[in-house]
């Protein structure tokens, strides 16, 4: 039971980093893109308003995460921690490059080409580095002789499924930051930006659905057991594609752009703990499962009780955040500002 209340508790903090980290990527990029062809009068004022209060709290739901990832199951440290010593060294240089841009913002960062060209490019390049974990999870990545673990990055690098995660993962990241921007610019009342982010949410719909598909199309050839049981509740990812698609069709009609986030939000809980539920037992196919690597019934009790009490904490805060900031019209025209 404890594994079960464990993976469960993680998942929907990943789901959590999930949502919120894409917005926040995807908007690093459009900055850049806004700066790079001059529209920054458009749209920059909207993203900064959005990152101003946001950004200090994105990475609490990846900490979460792994730290809880390694206390209900403490083996994944043993074999993820050494076959993404490459991966997750590139993940967080990229994370530091963008917290340090945050840092420096307000001393001419956001003006500058360089820090905002990096600033863009960590937005798509930590997606895909992250998503390495979920691909690495489906096994044939990684060869463990002897008692040491290798990542095959031979394997990884000519996969047809790796390349297929990275690119839905960096489509994804756009689509869910321009449907939330959308909202939030048309909730500012900038009619220019709305725009903008209207077409940008469009554009990316396309490549993202069809990258989602892909996704079962390679893993059929690559992992035949996970994507058997993704067959037997397909009905899941049916009502994930009937969010996708009320949420496009929302958003083409320019109505109720706040609601159309929302069935964004669905189509991806629906895929994500879709995914989640039939990948297990397995953390790692075919070396880790939930049963055999679950930490004592104590700790993981110990564990429960401090994840309750850290959402406990959480998500009020967030809730103020957003209610001071996010959904505050003032705030959102630009009519009050943040000290």
């Amino acid at each position: 039971m404890i594994e079960y209340i464990g993976i469960t508790v993680l998942w929907i903090f990943l789901y959590g980093y999930l949502i919120i980290a894409s917005i926040d990527f995807g908007a690093g990029f459009y900055s850049f893109y806004a700066k790079m062809t001059d529209k920054k009068h458009t749209i920059r004022q909207v993203i900064d308003r959005y990152l101003s209060p946001v950004w200090e709290v994105t990475n609490v739901f990846l900490v979460f995460f792994f730290v809880g990832l390694i206390g209900f199951f403490p083996a994944t440290a043993y074999y993820y921690g050494t076959a993404l010593l490459v991966p997750g060294t590139v993940a967080l240089i990229l994370l530091a490059i963008r917290g340090s841009f945050y840092a420096f913002a307000n001393y001419g960062a956001r003006e500058n080409n360089f820090y905002l060209f990096l600033y863009g490019l960590t937005g798509l390049f930590i997606p895909a580095s992250l998503s390495t974990v979920l691909t690495i999870s489906e096994g044939g990545f990684i060869s463990v002789e002897g008692g040491d673990v290798k990542l095959l990055m031979g394997e990884l690098f000519t996969s047809p499924y790796s390349w297929t995660v990275v690119l839905l993962a960096i489509t994804s990241v756009l689509f869910i930051s321009a449907s939330f921007l959308t909202f939030y610019a048309k909730r500012a009342g900038d009619r220019d930006a709305h725009e903008l982010m209207r077409k940008f949410t469009l554009i990316w719909s396309g490549p993202t659905i069809l990258f989602s598909f892909l996704i079962f199309v390679t893993l059929r050839n690559h992992n035949a057991e996970h994507f058997n049981a993704m067959l037997e509740i397909r009905w899941i990812f049916l009502f994930s594609l009937l969010s996708f698609l009320t949420a496009v069709s929302l958003i083409y009609k320019r109505k109720r752009t706040g609601i159309a986030f929302i069935f964004v939000c669905f189509q991806f809980a629906f895929a994500f703990f879709g995914y989640g539920y039939t990948h297990l037992p397995y953390l790692l196919y075919p070396h880790l499962t939930i049963y055999e690597n679950v930490t004592s019934p104590e700790m993981g009790i110990a564990l429960i009780m401090a994840f309750i009490a850290g959402l406990m904490l959480l998500i009020p805060s967030l809730f103020l955040l957003l209610r001071l900031f996010i959904f505050n019209v003032e705030y959102a025209r630009g009519e009050k500002k943040t000290y």
